[in-house]
C-alpha cells in the first residue's frame, strides 16, 4: 500500500487523493543507494561555501542565479521567455520581449521577498501565501486567487476532473494536509535537512494548495527551507535547471512518490542527485567566472591610460551584463561622450562585449561570455 494516501471517491462522484497524516511512521527505507546519495549531496552542499572565495562578488553571483532560476522554473510551467530575454527587458530592450517575461520578473521579486522575510518571520503558510501573491501579480493566474489557498477543487492534466492525471485533495483535506506540512517544517524529528527539503517539495506539490503557480512556489520552497534550516548561508542552490533537464522524470518521480510503495525513496534519490548535480555545477560556474575575470582583467590592464576605467566597467558587467553608453558613463564616472565611446570600442574590439541591437543609435552591449555561463 502507498504510504502517503490514496484515491478516495468524493461526494460529488469524482475520486481525489486523500493524504495520510504526514509524515507517516517509517516513511523512508534507508537502502545503501539512498544513504550514498545523501552523503554525496551533503558534500556538494558543503562545496558551495567555496563560491564565496571564488567569485568577484558573491551577491552578483546570487543575483544571476536567482535570475536563471526564475527563467527556468517559469519555463517548466510553459513560458517561452529566457534569461537573456529578461536581461534585455531590464536593459530597456522591450521591442521584441516575450509577453511572459513579467513572469520571470515576478519570480525574482517573490524570491527576494521570501529570502528577506526569513530574517523577520519563520517559514510558514503565511509566508508561502505572501510569496505566491507576488508570484502571480499581474501575470497569468492573476485572476486565480493570488496569495490565497484554493476554496474549490482543482486537478492536474486532462480536460476534466474525470480524466485528470492527478486530482489533489479536497479543500477540507487540503487544509488538514497543509497543517501537517507547517508542523513538519518546524518539528524536531531527526531527519536530515536535505531529506526534509525533498519531502517538503513533493508533499507541497501533492497537496497543490493554489489554483495556479504551485510548481513555481514549491520549487522556491526548497531554497527557502534550506536557508531557514541554516544549511545554506547564502541562497546558492536552485534546482529548476535539473528539473527542466529531466522534466519527464521529475513528474514521474513526483507521481510515484504519491502512489508507489517505494515512491518516497525513489523521489528522494532523484532529488538528492539533483542537489548534488546542481551544487557541483554552481561551484564549476564560479570557477569559470574566476577564470573569465582573470582573462579579461589582463585585457583591461592592457588598455593603457584608460585601464582604471576599464577595470571599473568590467566589474560593473558582472552585475549588469547588458549596458549602453549611459550606463557605462554612470558606472565609470566618465563625463565625455567621446571617452565613453572609446572605452566601449575597446571592449568590443577585445571581444569582451558584443553589440546586440544592430542599430546606430541607442546601442546595447552584452557581456556574452559571462551570460552564457548562466543561460
Amino acid at each position: 500500500m502507498p504510504k502517503l494516501g490514496a484515491y478516495i471517491k468524493q461526494p460529488a462522484g469524482f475520486r481525489a487523493f486523500v493524504p495520510a497524516d504526514f509524515p507517516p511512521k517509517e516513511l523512508i527505507h534507508w537502502d545503501q543507494d539512498l544513504l550514498f546519495l545523501l552523503s554525496e549531496a551533503d558534500i556538494a552542499i558543503g562545496g558551495l561555501k567555496d563560491i564565496t572565495r571564488l567569485v568577484p562578488d558573491v551577491d552578483f553571483f546570487i543575483f544571476m542565479y536567482v535570475n536563471k532560476e526564475a527563467a527556468l522554473s517559469s519555463q517548466i510551467e510553459g513560458t517561452q521567455a529566457t534569461l537573456i530575454d529578461y536581461m534585455k527587458a531590464e536593459a530597456d530592450m522591450n521591442d521584441n520581449a516575450p509577453s511572459d517575461v513579467d513572469e520571470i520578473r515576478n519570480y525574482i521579486k517573490a524570491t527576494n521577498f521570501g529570502l528577506s522575510r526569513l530574517n523577520e518571520l519563520p517559514l510558514s503558510l503565511r509566508l508561502i501565501k505572501d510569496i505566491h501573491e507576488k508570484l502571480l501579480r499581474g501575470v497569468r493566474g492573476k485572476f486565480r486567487s493570488p496569495g490565497e489557498f484554493r476554496s474549490t477543487q482543482n486537478w492536474i492534466g486532462g480536460p476534466s476532473i474525470e480524466t485528470a492525471n492527478f486530482v489533489p485533495p479536497s479543500v477540507p483535506e487540503m487544509k488538514r494536509a497543509l497543517g501537517d506540512v507547517e508542523k513538519f517544517i518546524h518539528d524536531k524529528e531527526r531527519l536530515p535537512v536535505l531529506v526534509k527539503a525533498g519531502l517538503l517539495h513533493a508533499q507541497f506539490e501533492t497537496i497543490h494548495p493554489f489554483l495556479d503557480g504551485n510548481g513555481r512556489t514549491g520549487r522556491l520552497l526548497i531554497t527557502l527551507y534550506l536557508c531557514h534550516a541554516g544549511v545554506l548561508q547564502k541562497p546558492l542552490l536552485y534546482l529548476s535547471a535539473y528539473f527542466k533537464r529531466h522534466r519527464t522524470n521529475y513528474y514521474d518521480k513526483l507521481n510515484g512518490y504519491r502512489f508507489s510503495e517505494n515512491g518516497p525513496e525513489e523521489w528522494l534519490k532523484f532529488f538528492l542527485e539533483g542537489v548534488k548535480t546542481v551544487a557541483n555545477e554552481a561551484v564549476e560556474t564560479a570557477k569559470k567566472i574566476t577564470d573569465l575575470r582573470e582573462k579579461h582583467l589582463k585585457t583591461a590592464y592592457s588598455f593603457g591610460k584608460i585601464s582604471p576605467n576599464a577595470v571599473v566597467l568590467l566589474d560593473y558587467l558582472y552585475a549588469n551584463p547588458i549596458v549602453d553608453a549611459k550606463r557605462v558613463a554612470t558606472a565609470t564616472g566618465l563625463a565625455s561622450k567621446a571617452s565613453v565611446n572609446a572605452l566601449i570600442g575597446k571592449f568590443v574590439k577585445a571581444g569582451i562585449v558584443t553589440e546586440i541591437t544592430g542599430r546606430k543609435r541607442d546601442r546595447k552591449y552584452l557581456y556574452r561570455d559571462y551570460a552564457r555561463l548562466f543561460d
